[in-house]
């Protein structure tokens, strides 16, 4: 057991090094978002700054070396993040609901990973753990399904870009993130009995959470894309105009923000008790906050009559 332990703190601490990484980046951008001296200071500075923008907010950082704009994918290949996750995490979600219904056991190889976790050396277990992660992975598949559908059907991306090594992070992100919440359960499930399910109070409070704040971010990528939209739904421009409506009267960046709200809803969906995952928020908490900063700077630099009162990212707060 105290295997266990050790090897969930070290998953924990690998999603917490993540989060450290975009808060120092984020408070590298606030402390000297200027170009750093020097030849090999302005190499630095512009991978740096290459590295956390993308889409809009690369305008932000001059023009690129030849060979850094090399690097760079559409911004619209953000749809494979949710075409791997749709597959990845529904194929994840099929086995752990087999093994929690149907007493099947799960892929050796996701045996040996629970093995290597310690998760199958705990003595004591409950069929509600085994729920709680399915209906997290639920969730998370529901969230990838939603925003692959808003990718094709609601935004409109214009002639943006990415960094090769954003795209990269951004694929294995959506794998990591559904194995971490499959390693929260013990492997014993696969002994061939069938789990008692109870549902709790938390469960429905972080499903209720988990739609409002959906709702929400659908309702503001929909401002979003029908800015670039006429009456009819026909696209007449790519340029960038002020939103407004909905959460975007009190942040620039409301989807960023409901973003981080779907994440905590699934954190209070496994019993808010689960450290690793309450890691994960704090990645999203930092990751999200680092790219609403940015395009508010965008707004505020290229609308003069931005609204003053908006914050970037929490409302009333940051």
């Amino acid at each position: 057991r105290s295997e266990s332990r050790a090897m969930l703190a070290a998953l924990a601490a690998a999603w917490s090094l993540l989060a450290a990484a975009f808060l120092v980046a984020l408070l590298l951008l606030r402390r000297a978002p200027a170009p750093w001296p020097g030849g090999a200071g302005l190499v630095i500075s512009g991978l740096f700054q290459d590295l956390i923008r993308y889409g809009k907010t690369k305008r932000g950082c001059g023009q690129l070396p030849g060979w850094l704009r090399l690097l760079q994918v559409p911004k619209r290949w953000f749809t494979h993040f949710y075409v791997v996750s749709v597959l990845w995490n529904g194929f994840l979600l099929i086995c752990l609901f087999r093994a929690e219904f149907l007493g099947e056991s799960l892929p050796s190889w996701i045996q040996d990973m629970h093995h290597a976790l310690g998760r199958d050396s705990q003595s004591k277990d409950t069929g509600n753990e085994h729920f709680s992660a399915l209906l997290v992975l639920l969730l998370l598949w529901l969230h990838s399904c939603r925003r692959l559908a808003e990718c094709f059907w609601t935004s409109v991306f214009s002639s943006g870009v990415i960094h090769i090594v954003q795209y990269c992070f951004g694929l294995g992100y959506y794998i990591a993130v559904g194995s971490t919440v499959l390693c929260q359960v013990p492997t014993n499930v696969r002994n061939g009995k069938k789990l008692p399910v109870q549902i709790c109070w938390y469960h429905i409070i972080g499903v209720m959470m988990y739609i409002w704040a959906s709702l929400h971010q659908h309702r503001c990528l929909a401002i979003l894309a029908n800015l670039r939209k006429s009456r009819s739904g026909k696209v007449i421009s790519l340029s960038h105009s002020v939103p407004f409506g909905d959460w975007f009267e009190s942040v620039s960046c409301p989807h960023y923000f409901a973003e981080l709200l779907i994440y905590v809803s699934m954190a209070i969906t496994l019993g808010m008790h689960n450290v690793t995952w309450w890691c994960v928020v704090m990645y999203v908490l930092f990751n999200q906050a680092l790219a609403a900063v940015l395009c508010h700077e965008f707004y505020q630099k290229n609308f003069s009559s931005y609204p003053k009162h908006r914050k970037a990212f929490i409302p009333l707060v940051f």
